[in-house]
């Protein structure tokens, strides 16, 4: 079973794929937005590439736990997938994973025009990471 992890923003969605064992994740060239139509073709390529069983979407929430309004864009995000592409999907809490993502890239020396390229794959990729450290 693979896991495609997507970190959804309005402009650009981060990918990571996990491994078939589910132990690791890996990132995929982030995807441009520029329309659902065209987004949900770009992700049935990639999950049909991948054999992938589940899309995993980062949910922003607040620190507080409450919901942001890109939680919102989110979850219809989500909705749309499991409509057009009849995959399962599912939510995974990705408070901080901007910040820590940031933080990675700032500290391995990748200069800034890069790393503006680069935080949404691994966002994508901690974010996944996560979810799959946490099963049992």
């Amino acid at each position: 079973m693979r896991i495609l992890a997507l970190d959804v923003g309005q402009r650009r969605i981060g990918l990571a794929i996990s491994d078939p064992l589910g132990i690791t994740a890996q990132g995929l060239p982030t995807l441009e937005r520029r329309n659902l139509r065209a987004d949900m073709a770009a992700l049935g390529a990639v999950a049909r590439d991948h054999g992938v069983s589940l899309v995993l979407l980062g949910y922003p929430l607040h620190m507080s736990g409450r919901e942001s309004a890109q939680a919102e864009k989110v979850k219809e995000f989500a909705a749309a997938i499991e409509r057009h592409l009849g995959l399962p999907t599912r939510l995974w809490d990705e408070r901080l994973t901007t910040v820590e993502a940031s933080r990675v890239l700032r500290e391995s020396g990748i200069g800034q025009q890069k790393r503006a390229r680069a935080i949404d794959r691994l966002s994508a990729v901690l974010i996944l990471q996560g979810y799959l450290d946490s099963q049992p």
